[in-house]
C-alpha cells in the first residue's frame, strides 16, 4: 500500500513511512492511493468477530510491506487488551432508533484511546535501538491525554503536547499534566486550540527543523489514526445488519478526523446511509457543508471544548476527493485560504458531499437538552460533545435511514460541571483513574510564539 499527499508534490511513502512522518513535506495530509474493499461476504463474516479480529481484517490491507500478520495482531491485541469493556466499543440502544456507540473504554476516557492505543505501538515498533523521535502535538482536550498515554515512558520518543491555556476541563488537562514520565512535557498556549495547531503546523513545515528533531505526529493528521477508527465503524455496522441494511452514523465534530474515519469506511464498502457533522457554534463545518461557505470565524469557548475550532484540519482530506484528487488544485485552493480564511466550495463540490453529508449546527441548550432527554427516557448519562451528537441525531432522524448511531466520545466524569447543570447528577471518575486530582502537576506556559516554542523544544528533546 503506498500513500500520497493531498497537496500532490511530496514523496509516496509506505504505511511506516507515512506513519513516522505525520504530516507530507508539502504541507498536505497522507491518504492511500486507493481503497481497499470489504466485499458483503467479509462483511458477513465479521459478523461474530471480536473487535480484535475486526480490526485485523481491516487494517491489513493498508500495512502491507510494513507489517507482517502476526506483528500486526500483536499490536492490536496490546492496544485493546486493557480496555475497560470486553467489547471494546459497545453499543447501547437508547430507543427504536437511536444508538450510542460507546468510544470511551480505554485508559483516558475519550476515544483518542482507540486510535492511539495502537499508534504509540506502532511508534514503539517502527523506531530502531538508535532511533529517535520528537513527538509534537496540539489538542483541543482529549488528543493530548491519550498521546501521552500512549508514548509515556517509551524509549526513543519525546512528546511535546500543546493545550489552549484555561480552554480545557479540569479533568483533561489533569490527565496529560499529571503524567510523570521524563519524556513527556506539556504546555498551555495562550491562545485558542486554532493557536496551538497553527504552531504545529508551522514546526512541521520548517524542513531544518523538522529535520534535526525527527518530527511526528499524533494528531488525526496522522493517518495510523485514522486508520484505527475505520475499524469501529465497521465493528458496529455489522452488529446493526451490515451489509444487508445501511446505518446512519452522528458524529461530534471539531477537526473532522473521527467522521472521515466513518468516510473511509463508506469507501471501503460499509454501507451507509448518512454521516452526520454534528458541530456545536463553531460551526465552519457545518456552513461549509450546508452552504459551500468554508470560512474562518472567531472561536467561540463552549462546555463542548473539543470541538471549539474553527480550522479543521483533517476537512483537506474530503476536499482532495472533491478536487478529483487532483493535489495541484488542492494545494493551490489551501494556499488560498491559509492566506485569507477563505474556501468556497462549488455547486457540484458541495453536491457531491452532500450524497453522503449531512451538517447540524447545535447550541448550548439544544446540548443540555439531549443530555437531559438521555438521562430521564433512556436512563444513560453521556458528556457534553456526546451530547451535540445526540442533538443533531435526533433533529435530523427524518434525514437518515436505518439506525442511527451517535458517537458516544468521552465518559461524561471528563465534563462534570456540564453533566451536572443538565442533569442534577454529578458523575464520578471510574475507579481506575479516580486518583487524578491526588497527583501533582507539570506543565510550562507560554505564548502563541514560534520562537518560544522552538526555544522550549531545544533545550529538552
Amino acid at each position: 500500500m503506498q500513500y500520497i499527499s493531498t497537496r500532490g508534490s511530496a514523496p509516496v511513502l509506505d504505511f511506516r513511512g507515512a506513519t513516522l512522518a505525520g504530516l507530507a513535506t508539502d504541507g498536505g495530509l497522507y491518504l492511500p492511493a486507493e481503497w481497499p474493499q470489504l466485499s458483503p461476504e467479509l462483511l458477513e463474516s465479521l459478523a461474530t468477530a471480536s473487535y480484535a479480529e475486526t480490526a485485523f481484517t481491516v487494517m491489513k490491507p493498508y500495512v502491507q510491506g510494513s507489517l507482517t500478520d502476526a506483528e500486526l495482531k500483536s499490536l492490536i491485541a496490546d492496544a485493546y487488551g486493557d480496555f475497560g469493556h470486553a467489547a471494546v466499543t459497545p453499543l447501547v440502544q437508547l430507543d427504536h432508533r437511536q444508538w450510542l456507540l460507546e468510544l470511551f473504554h480505554g485508559p483516558t476516557l475519550a476515544f483518542k484511546d482507540v486510535a492511539l492505543q495502537f499508534l504509540g505501538g506502532l511508534f514503539g515498533h517502527f523506531l530502531g535501538a538508535k532511533d529517535r523521535l520528537t513527538i509534537v502535538g496540539a489538542t483541543s482536550g482529549d488528543t493530548g491525554s491519550a498521546a501521552i498515554e500512549a508514548v509515556a515512558g517509551r524509549p526513543g520518543i519525546t512528546i511535546f503536547m500543546l493545550h489552549p491555556a484555561g480552554r480545557v476541563s479540569d479533568v483533561q488537562r489533569r490527565q496529560m499534566t499529571t503524567v510523570n514520565a521524563p519524556n513527556v512535557h506539556n504546555i498551555a498556549v495562550d491562545g485558542s486550540f486554532d493557536d496551538c495547531q497553527k504552531l504545529v503546523k508551522t514546526l512541521f513545515n520548517d524542513a531544518a527543523f523538522r529535520t534535526e528533531y525527527q518530527l511526528s505526529a499524533v494528531n488525526s493528521i496522522n493517518w495510523a489514526r485514522l486508520l484505527a477508527q475505520i475499524v469501529y465503524y465497521v465493528h458496529a455496522g455489522v452488529r446493526l445488519g451490515a451489509p444487508g441494511r445501511a446505518a446512519s452514523w452522528s458524529v461530534p465534530t471539531g477537526n473532522f478526523g473521527d467522521v472521515f474515519a466513518g468516510y473511509c469506511a463508506h469507501r471501503m464498502g460499509l454501507p451507509i446511509h448518512k454521516l452526520l457533522v454534528a458541530t456545536n457554534v463553531n460551526d465552519i463545518l457545518a456552513r461549509a457543508l450546508s452552504a459551500g461557505d468554508y470560512s474562518v470565524g472567531k472561536v467561540t469557548p463552549t462546555a463542548t471544548p473539543s470541538m471549539d475550532i474553527q480550522i479543521s484540519s483533517n476537512f483537506e482530506r474530503l476536499l482532495f476527493d472533491l478536487y478529483g484528487r487532483d493535489g495541484a488544485a488542492l494545494a493551490a485552493a489551501m494556499q488560498g485560504f491559509e492566506q485569507t480564511g477563505t474556501l468556497k466550495l462549488s455547486d457540484a463540490q458541495r453536491a457531491e458531499a452532500a450524497k453522503i453529508f449531512l451538517a447540524s449546527r447545535v447550541n448550548e441548550a439544544g446540548m443540555m437538552q439531549a443530555l437531559a432527554w438521555a438521562n430521564s427516557e433512556c436512563g444513560q448519562l453521556i458528556d457534553p460533545h456526546t451530547g451535540v451528537g445526540l442533538a443533531a441525531a435526533r433533529a435530523r432522524a427524518e434525514d437518515c435511514e436505518g439506525p442511527i448511531v451517535t458517537l458516544a466520545t468521552a465518559h461524561p466524569a471528563k465534563f462534570p460541571d456540564a453533566v451536572e447543570r443538565a442533569t442534577g447528577i454529578r458523575p464520578g471518575l471510574p475507579r481506575r483513574v479516580g486518583h487524578l486530582f491526588d497527583r501533582e502537576e507539570r506543565y510550562e506556559h507560554l505564548p502563541a510564539s514560534e520562537a518560544a516554542l522552538k526555544a522550549h523544544i531545544r533545550a529538552r528533546a
